[in-house]
């Protein structure tokens, strides 16, 4: 059985050394003191460890079965699901309106690396309904709020969203669902939706679906687009729950991964539905609940290789395979372990860095959300710049650290009984849904670098640029600064090049718009890695904290930045090699 441990330090040293959460001035955040978080991260790690990693492999082997139109989730998911809801985990960062915590949305993300990490399939019930929660939130009827809400809050009801069809994935303007309007003002829903995450199960009393539909007098493509709510039961005026809607399961998808979380094929026949938001704008409200899903995914995609790399970390420190070049480090055994070679802590070293990074990203990301939430719209525009890079870059990249934890453990990494496939077929799925990765690097460069007239991305520079010349003369300097100053210019000239050669030749821009979404992820988890510089040699210098985990950071940075950032370099001579070589050959030469 592979292990998981709760890394509740190191997120505790990011909430308050680097973002310092009760000194934010954000409302909400003053009673975020490190006593208080470290109970609620405490208490979510255990839960994860003790509760939901054990049923990780149980997920993976049993799946989830369709039995007379009824979703069954695996042995154990049941009492793991009313635990997470009992301890109230489902409603840590949800409006108090409406059952909920009405916590940060910084500490949502926090307890959920912990939930992904120890069972990713598993968390995927009550983080999709989150989304659906957020969608319902922002764009439902008082009606809606009243009657949807609690009961989703407190994952009595679960939520679904419905986009993808047979015929169109990433080009919703294909869709044919369609939505017929009734005297009553419900709509009638008609269509195929498929690839639904958590579309039905036996863990909730109700699956309230989010549906993109067309409805008359919308036109064609997206614009024509609208949004409903399709519970699977329908809800009387009391708050109960009527008879079932026109909504069923065609089958269950195998899949790759995730085999714990029913991914299914919905068949909506006539379901009753009710508009979400405005008429023919479904887009708008969707993408309220895809912009949070697309951050999450992000998350997933890092939080995946966490165990992965812990149980690599364990193997390698045990298991004995050769002799150091050094000399024997353990000359009483037969061997020495994995750990005294250069290639094994190179590899453990990239896994390390790159998941202390991707954690400090995707926390300031939430806080970005957190600060946009209360009316800050830089904090907002940056974040949605972002979006694409959390999404993109972490999923790739954690992905890669699932791989490279693996392969620590040479062909017993091959051999299921070890886990370790496991984490790498679950994290592949984070690079396709959600907007495949491809498609989100086409976002970022075609989208979000023009978006307020090149506002935001201008801004990301000036706060890299202001950083380091705050810092120029600082201890951390030759180590942090200067290689985060070269790689902020690599990407200032790869935006330049977008903006000089885009317009007149758009495919010049296109083909290295993947190049550049991780060029922009390095070049964040640069600045991630020097801000939590300062803070280590900050503590170290005034003796707080513990000096053997400080050094240990500082030492880990310095790493990411002297081995993984000058690949900065690569991307932008990649982009600026424009369309040509990408383009050159004929389709028919492939």
């Amino acid at each position: 059985m592979t292990i998981y441990i709760p890394p509740v330090r190191d997120m505790q040293f990011a909430l308050h050394d680097v973002l310092k959460l009760s000194q934010s001035g954000l409302p909400g955040h003053e009673d975020l003191d490190p006593d208080f978080t470290e109970a609620i991260l405490d208490a979510a790690g255990k839960l994860a460890a003790e509760v939901l990693a054990p049923l990780n492999a149980v997920g993976d082997k049993q799946g989830c079965r369709l039995e007379n139109g009824v979703v069954r989730t695996p042995d154990g998911f049941d009492r793991a699901f009313q635990a997470m809801k009992d301890g109230g985990w489902t409603a840590l960062d949800c409006d108090p309106e409406y059952g909920g915590q009405g916590m940060p949305y910084v500490m949502g993300v926090a307890t959920g690396e912990m939930f992904v990490s120890a069972n990713m399939a598993f968390n995927m019930y009550q983080g999709l309904t989150h989304g659906a929660y957020s969608a319902i939130h922002a764009h439902g009827t008082d009606e809606q709020k009243q009657t949807y809400l609690p009961r989703m809050v407190s994952c009595d009801w679960t939520g679904t969203m419905n986009l993808t069809e047979p015929h169109c994935g990433t080009d919703l303007g294909m869709l044919r669902t369609k939505a017929e309007p009734q005297d009553d003002g419900s709509y009638l829903i008609t269509g195929q939706k498929i690839f639904i995450s958590a579309g039905d199960h036996d863990l909730a009393e109700n699956v309230i679906h989010l549906v993109l539909a067309k409805a008359p007098g919308g036109g064609e493509g997206t614009k024509g687009i609208s949004l409903f709510i399709v519970p699977k039961f329908l809800v009387n005026p009391d708050g109960s729950l009527g008879e079932r809607n026109g909504v069923t399961v065609g089958k269950l998808e195998e899949k790759m991964g995730i085999h714990g979380n029913a991914t299914c094929v919905m068949n909506y026949d006539g379901a009753k539905g009710w508009l979400l938001g405005d008429l023919h704008k479904g887009m708008r409200a969707m993408f309220t609940m895809m912009n949070e899903a697309r951050l999450g995914v992000g998350l997933q995609g890092y939080a995946c290789a966490v165990p992965a790399y812990q149980n690599a970390v364990a193997y390698a420190t045990d298991r004995l395979q050769g002799r150091a070049v050094t000399g024997a480090a353990n000359p009483q055994g037969p061997a020495d372990p994995l750990i005294v070679h250069p290639d094994i802590r190179r590899s453990l070293m990239d896994q390390k860095s790159f998941l202390e990074g991707a954690r400090m990203l995707a926390l300031w990301g939430a806080h970005l959300i957190d600060k946009g939430h209360n009316g800050d719209a830089d904090a907002e525009g940056l974040v949605s710049l972002l979006t694409p890079v959390i999404k993109g870059f972490l999923t790739d990249k954690g992905f890669e650290t699932a791989v490279l934890a693996q392969q620590v453990y040479g062909g017993h990494g091959y051999i299921e009984e070890w886990g370790m496939s496991q984490f790498v077929r679950d994290a592949r799925i984070t690079m396709i849904y959600e907007g495949a990765n491809g498609v989100q690097a086409l976002d970022l460069v075609g989208r979000k670098l023009a978006l307020d007239g090149g506002k935001h991305v201008m801004g990301f520079f000036e706060m890299v640029k202001s950083f380091c010349k705050q810092q120029g003369d600082s201890a951390i300097a030759a180590d942090f600064i200067a290689p985060l100053k070269n790689a902020s210019k690599d990407l200032q000239t790869a935006a330049m090049f977008f903006m000089e050669r885009g317009m007149k030749n758009p495919n010049d821009a296109l083909s290295g718009s993947y190049d550049f979404m991780h060029l922009f992820g390095h070049v964040a988890l640069g600045l991630m890695w020097a801000q939590m510089a300062v803070a280590a040699q900050e503590a170290l210098d005034a003796g707080r904290g513990d000096a053997a985990f400080l050094k240990t950071k500082l030492a880990t940075g310095r790493y990411y930045m002297r081995r993984q950032l000058p690949i900065t370099a690569t991307h932008l001579a990649r982009i600026q090699s424009g369309a040509a070589p990408v383009m050159e050959l004929e389709a028919e030469a492939f």
